[in-house]
């Protein structure tokens, strides 16, 4: 199993590869983006003060998505760069390292939920109803974090090692069951008492630790190319410093997402109220873009560190133009649909005259975005598979918050319309920037590598041309 693995990303045919990798994850994150619209659909129906309350625990769960994505992220690139080096023995010791700091991540946050939810809501609402749903969510969430994080990093070491369908299953197994479970624990069906918005957050903890208890327990009792022992394990801070070299700016790169969307409510809320619903809506519908092409990007992160571990210049660049390639389609389907029925999409909210007139010319202009949002995607996830997070973090900062804020300020003197222009503009500049930093990075890292000589290390045979 070991040696299918390791010989898999080094030698196998690019195009098979990519998408026997790809589309695993691919799957899981559409059905995590339908997760997001049922949660909404459901807590909706509570009434307003039930969705503001989860609207305002959004960016403490976004945080936590952060950190976990972030801290995998950095044990995904670390792993697989040790493997194509064929260091096993430090790859195993990061994957062992990487599920002691899921559980550590958890204990921290349950920790911090414990001490800070209540002061957190006292700071964003004077309504009781809505402070009391809302500490009631976070307190759960936060308490019983452990199963998100300790998941996740599994999750990133199998894909690490070209396993891409335990990850998978983890991801289905924890989505469905949320899914399943929203509205009895929410309404209280079955016999269940009806839990409310509280009953939200039990369903989705519910399903964080079943998916954990499936991909931990496969991922130590089977075998893979990376092997997670507690026997004689120590403790290594050159390891744990490696992970975050990496993981500590995808955590920021992630977070950064919250900050952006609270400066853009800032800026809609003082031109119209049906814009930070619409700004809302958006954001739940263009995950059914952008979570395919994540999903593809995580198939081809191990791929490219792999093999510039074992310094095959070749087949990286192979995974980066096919990748790209893919994600290009996928985006441009996405900007096809957003602008040719904006009335349908806006439909399935039960969108009102006010939200229309809004929203129509919102999404058929914010999807101008997807196409250079792909290819700045592409070239973040190289960057991050080679070790290189700070340059992902640069091009995130860049598109999420540089950027975009002041453009949609300014661009907000010239009313509603044409704020969303912010969204392309900043996309294809920052493009433009991660495409200037690949050139760089391609002359003085990437042009003269040469293959690793012996094994399953030199293998160019299969790379699609």
């Amino acid at each position: 199993m070991e040696a299918y693995s390791e010989n898999k990303m080094g030698t196998a045919p690019m195009l098979p590869l990519l998408l026997s990798m790809g589309l695993p994850a691919m799957c899981s994150m559409l059905v995590q983006a339908f997760y997001n619209v049922v949660d909404s659909y459901f807590v909706a129906k509570l009434g307003l003060n039930a969705l503001t309350a989860v609207s305002l625990a959004f960016p403490v769960q976004n945080l936590m998505i952060a950190v976990a994505v972030g801290t995998g992220v950095g044990i995904n690139s670390l792993i697989s760069r040790r493997l194509g080096e064929g260091r096993h023995e430090e790859a195993n010791q990061a994957a062992t390292h990487g599920l002691l700091l899921g559980l550590i991540s958890g204990l921290a946050v349950a920790l911090c939920g414990v001490i800070g939810t209540d002061l957190f809501f006292k700071a964003f609402t004077d309504i009781p109803e809505v402070h009391q749903m809302g500490c009631d969510y976070v307190y759960v969430v936060t308490i019983f974090s452990f199963g998100m994080f300790m998941q996740v990093n599994m999750e990133k070491t199998l894909q690490s090692t070209g396993n891409m369908i335990i990850p998978m299953f983890s991801q289905l197994i924890g989505a469905i069951i949320n899914i399943v479970l929203d509205p009895i624990m929410i309404f209280g069906l079955l016999g269940f008492p009806a839990m409310g918005v509280k009953g939200a957050a039990v369903a989705t903890v519910t399903g964080q630790i079943i998916g954990m208890l499936f991909v931990v327990i496969v991922g130590l009792v089977c075998d893979h190319a990376v092997n997670i022992s507690l026997r004689g394990f120590r403790w290594n801070g050159r390891i744990v410093r490696d992970i975050y070299a990496v993981g500590f700016p995808s955590i920021i790169m992630q977070s950064i997402g919250s900050a952006m969307v609270m400066g853009m409510n800032a800026i809609l809320t003082g031109l119209n109220d049906a814009a930070v619903a619409v700004f809302g809506i958006y954001f739940k519908l263009q995950s059914f873009v952008f979570m395919p092409v994540f999903g593809m990007t995580q198939g081809m992160m191990p791929i490219i560190g792999y093999n510039y571990g074992a310094r095959n210049k070749h087949r990286m660049m192979s995974a980066l133009k096919i990748g790209s390639i893919i994600a290009l389609v996928i985006m441009a389907a996405g900007t096809v649909l957003f602008r040719l029925a904006p009335e349908a999409l806006l439909a399935i909210f039960d969108a009102d005259a006010a939200m229309l007139e809004v929203g129509v010319p919102a999404l058929s202009t914010i999807s101008l975005c997807f196409v250079p949002a792909a290819l700045g995607i592409a070239f973040s996830t190289l960057f991050q598979a080679v070790g290189m997070g700070a340059k992902s973090l640069f091009i995130s900062l860049l598109r999420q918050l540089i950027l975009i804020l002041p453009m949609a300020y300014f661009l907000s003197k010239l009313g509603i319309s044409a704020v969303w222009y912010a969204f392309p503009l900043a996309e294809t500049i920052s493009f433009i920037a991660s495409l200037l930093i690949f050139v760089s990075l391609y002359r003085k890292h990437i042009k003269n590598l040469t293959p690793l000589t012996g094994g399953n290390l030199s293998g160019e045979g299969g790379a699609l041309n």
